[in-house]
């Protein structure tokens, strides 16, 4: 019997044996920030995980034959941001569509001559709102090689699912919408302001991280990445507020020692909203 059943999204219900043990250790061992999680956790995770697949399809696109083993990795990493908030967190939406590597979106906007702008973008992911999430196996896949935080977080299934949460309260703008019952101690003005401030922060450092680097080398090449290993958090976060709240949680979940000690109340916020600490004591 295969360890993952085909009829997760059909049968809309939790299945507790979706995994067996052996593949479930594996799992766990090759995703290191999960070291962190108690059994009682884990034990969640997993129960969680397997109602997220009775409900979600992940389907290949692009001639790339999604695996089982690919299914559950995508899984627990969507999964673990919303451990402590229940399936009910991530709005409603039914597939996780995953191509071989980074895929082509056409993007356009209209400037305020009224000119419209129109390119085409490669990307690793992509949150459509009441659509689909979509991944680049490559960029999804690159934390197991790596098997250990790299200098800045990097995990695009949390960053595309941080988006899902975000959506939940409209505009993709850094605000998730807060539960009366789970998020009684926070207060929306106070995220803003915590949010706005740690944003433009995070701009200034990139400004002068930029300043930094010498005019013969080019900012997009791996010569400068030790100019930008100075800063936080990855650099993309300085993209508008939504990226900054996505980012963060990548760095808050994968590696959160760097956003903690530059910016310790925007961490308490996303702690309270998740309701995890990664570098609790114990």
């Amino acid at each position: 019997m295969r360890w993952l059943f085909g009829e997760r999204a059909r049968s809309g219900v939790d299945r507790p044996d979706w995994i067996d043990d052996a593949a479930w250790t594996d799992l766990v061992a090759r995703q290191s920030f999960l070291a962190r999680l108690c059994a009682d956790e884990l034990a969640r995770l997993r129960a969680l995980c397997g109602a997220f697949l009775a409900t979600k399809a992940v389907n290949g696109a692009a001639g790339l034959q999604v695996t089982d083993a690919m299914t559950a990795w995508i899984a627990t990493q969507a999964c673990l941001p919303i451990l402590e908030l229940g399936l009910a967190a991530y709005p409603s939406f039914e597939e996780i569509i995953v191509y071989p590597g980074d895929f082509v979106v056409d993007r356009e906007i209209v400037d305020a001559d009224g000119v419209v702008h129109a390119w085409r973008e490669s990307i690793a992911g992509e949150s459509w709102e009441q659509g689909p999430v979509v991944l680049a196996w490559d960029a999804t896949e690159r934390m197991a090689k790596a098997n250990r935080p790299t200098p800045f977080a990097f995990n695009v299934v949390i960053h595309e699912f941080a988006h899902k949460l975000d959506m939940t309260n409209g505009e993709v703008d850094g605000m998730p919408a807060f539960s009366r019952k789970l998020h009684a101690d926070l207060d929306e003005d106070a995220w803003r302001d915590v949010l706005h401030a740690s944003f433009d922060d995070f701009n200034a450092r990139l400004d002068e991280v930029e300043r930094a680097i010498p005019r013969h080398v080019d900012p997009e090449s791996a010569r400068a990445d030790r100019y930008f290993a100075a800063l936080p958090i990855d650099a993309y976060a300085a993209t508008d507020e939504g990226e900054f709240f996505s980012v963060s949680s990548e760095a808050f979940f994968v590696a959160p020692e760097g956003l903690k000690a530059a910016y310790p109340e925007w961490y308490a916020l996303l702690a309270k909203y998740y309701r995890q600490d990664p570098l609790r004591a114990g």
